[in-house]
């Protein structure tokens, strides 16, 4: 995967996360309510610098789309919290591959994004994971 690849596929993480947080903004409870806020204002800042990038690697950023399916329906505050992890998790693993995909500022910048996210996804979730943005693999069997 190209840098440029990688990082539309970042910015493309970037637009589902700042719809996914809009939509759980509206029922995530208090005080997890400014919690919510701070990420999607974070999220919107990382779309915009990647839609930067994105023009600087000779590209043409990839455009928002007008709705996204969520992983699960957000009905009340609890589903909206597991939500936030769910996003969290797929903006690391984007951020995993431009870190593989890039160098020089720009992986240092996917860098600091992938850490950004596995510290948020582990706010949210109560706990963290062993390698942010990489699939977990069960353990052996038998």
């Amino acid at each position: 995967m190209s840098a440029l690849e990688a990082a539309q596929a970042a910015l493309a993480a970037e637009h589902a996360a700042v719809y996914g947080y809009g939509v759980l903004g509206g029922r995530v409870a208090e005080p997890r309510g400014a919690e919510a806020r701070e990420a999607y204002a974070a999220h919107r800042a990382r779309r915009d610098a990647l839609t930067r990038t994105v023009r600087d690697l000779g590209g043409v950023p990839v455009a928002s789309a007008a709705a996204y399916a969520l992983p699960f329906p957000v009905p009340d505050a609890a589903a909206a919290v597991r939500l936030a992890a769910e996003l969290e998790d797929r903006v690391a693993g984007v951020y995993s591959d431009l870190v593989r995909a890039a160098r020089g500022a720009l992986r240092r910048e996917a860098a600091a994004a992938l850490r950004e996210a596995a510290v948020r996804a582990g706010r949210w979730r109560g706990g963290s994971v062993a390698f942010p943005g990489l699939a977990e693999r069960p353990g052996p069997t038998g």
